[in-house]
């Protein structure tokens, strides 16, 4: 045999032979590397969901900051008068409404907060925030508008005192609210909302909203709510400048904040006393009666003069007695003569019946029309009387606190008067003089004479009872935070809310350091 021939290879040779625990060490590293794939995605989402889930809970708790805030006001407003003055009042109190914890915690991201904050006028223009609540009775009330242009047709006359109205939206907004189907003369009704794409019908009723006024032909969201996009009553960047819009009036030096600044859909106030007590209605039927609740409020003499005035209206020519009786008067009389405002009484003479004597007794002036004897009695005066019975009165106007654009719209209101108002005011009650709780005080301070206090006497006051305000919930070291803006009535008890509107989509609105931060 040769040699070579171990050599040769065999045909019938095998191939080399693998491992199988090769494979399957493969495989399993495969699955480990899947599974610790998913279980990293799988922790990832659970992070990611608990993160949610703490960003969700912090938000309800910045929800519930917010709402404390409103019951924190709602409290303020149960207060007396004398109580809640000594609190710092509902103005500018930014003791109480600036930075109110309500979450304490070393960690600041749970520190909780709220802050109060209003639109400040000042020198009757808007300018920057206050911390605390805005009287409805600053501005002009729509329904009590569309009330009384039912009576004198002045409602277009006064809308257009604002800055972009047209004749058009003034008789749109004025028959939008209006019960009947007529169109005013450059009004719309029915027919006009009924060709739109969508159609709807006009309200022809009293409005519940400001918003509701962006249904209303030829109303824009810049004329409601002008260049304060994100309504903080500041200047941002972000937000366009009123010289780029068009009927967007900047001119006065103050930020725009179109119509809303001056018009309201809930403005009214109490028809009591300082001690929240009913005030005596002087048009009241009963004249014994009337007698009787004046002389336990007042004086008998004051109360004889009134129900004389009642009885036989202002005496003329004949010189009258001031020694006034307060017994034994003779009321069967009816009332000839009805007051429609206290200043009626005011430098009048007037007629008394008395028992056994024939003929009336004249009186002299009770109510002496020189300034100094006015301040001494008509603040008691109106304080203690109305000429209407009604819990509550709407429509009148703030004179201490309203904007000059606001202030114009009075009936009988003229520039210069408005300048003295503004120049003469201190719109924190808490600084004001105490004669400027008294809405005749520009007649007595002599801003105005008899006459013209008359005619703006029925539109004005010194306060309303219906106050807007946004609240901000927040937490010191920032994060979720909730922004609503509420209408608080505090014509009942305990104050309600009437509006509550979230506006937390417009973002903060404030640095945290304007809010309030420790």
């Amino acid at each position: 045999m040769k040699v070579g021939a171990y050599l040769r290879p065999s045909g019938n040779r095998r191939g080399v032979h693998r491992h199988p625990r090769a494979m399957i060490l493969v495989v399993v590293l495969v699955v480990i590397s899947l599974l610790s794939l998913a279980a990293l995605t799988f922790s990832q989402l659970m992070l990611a969901e608990r993160e949610a889930t703490e960003l969700a809970g912090r938000r309800i708790q910045a929800r519930a900051l917010a709402n404390s805030g409103i019951d924190y006001v709602r409290l303020l407003l149960a207060q007396d008068e004398i109580s809640l003055m000594e609190m710092g009042g509902i103005y500018n109190n930014s003791l109480q409404l600036c930075g109110a914890l309500v979450v304490d915690d070393t960690d600041t991201k749970k520190r909780g907060r709220f802050a109060v904050v209003a639109p400040n006028v000042e020198n009757g223009y808007f300018s920057g925030i206050r911390y605390g609540l805005e009287d409805e009775s600053t501005k002009l009330n729509l329904n009590y508008l569309a009330q009384k242009d039912s009576q004198d047709n002045s409602g277009r006359e006064t809308l257009m005192l604002l800055s972009g109205m047209t004749e058009d939206i003034a008789d749109a907004i004025l028959d939008w609210i209006d019960a009947d189907d007529t169109k005013r003369e450059f009004g719309a009704e029915l027919e006009d909302y009924s060709a739109l794409v969508p159609a709807y019908a006009p309200k022809n009723g009293p409005l519940d909203s400001l918003d509701e006024l962006l249904l209303v032909r030829g109303v824009t969201p810049w004329l409601l709510y002008g260049v304060d996009a994100n309504r903080n009553t500041n200047a941002d960047q972000s937000e366009p400048s009123g010289e780029t819009l068009v009927n967007v009036d900047n001119s006065d030096g103050s930020l725009d904040r179109g119509w809303s600044a001056y018009l309201t859909v809930h403005s009214r106030e109490t028809n009591t006393t300082a001690e929240s007590k009913a005030k005596i209605n002087l048009n009241q039927d009963n004249l014994e009666t009337l007698h009787g609740e004046l002389k336990e409020a007042l004086t008998p003499e004051w109360a004889t003069f009134i129900v004389g005035y009642r009885q036989n209206g202002p005496s003329t020519g004949q010189q009258g007695t001031t020694a006034v009786p307060t017994d034994n008067l003779d009321f069967s009389g009816s009332a000839k003569q009805k007051i429609n405002s206290v200043l009626d009484l005011v430098g009048v003479s007037t007629q008394i019946k008395v028992q056994g004597q024939q003929n009336p007794t004249v009186l002299s002036p009770q109510f002496p029309e020189d300034s100094a004897s006015m301040q001494e009695y008509l603040p008691t005066l109106l304080d203690a009387v109305a000429v209407t019975d009604a819990k509550t009165i709407s429509g009148r106007i703030n004179i201490n606190q309203a904007s000059r654009t606001v202030l114009l719209a009075i009936p009988g209101m003229t520039e210069e008067i408005v300048e003295q108002i503004v120049g003469t005011r201190i719109e924190d009650p808490i600084e004001a003089d105490e004669s400027q709780s008294c809405p005749l005080w520009p007649l007595m301070q002599g801003l105005v004479d008899l006459q013209t206090m008359k005619s703006l006497e029925p539109y004005v006051c010194t306060g309303g009872s219906v106050y807007r305000a946004q609240v901000v919930g927040y937490f010191d070291g920032g994060g979720p935070f909730a922004r609503v803006e509420v209408v608080i009535d505090a014509t009942q008890s305990p104050a309600a809310v009437l509006s509550w509107k979230d506006m937390s989509h417009l973002g903060r609105g404030y640095p945290l350091e304007a809010l309030g931060i420790k």
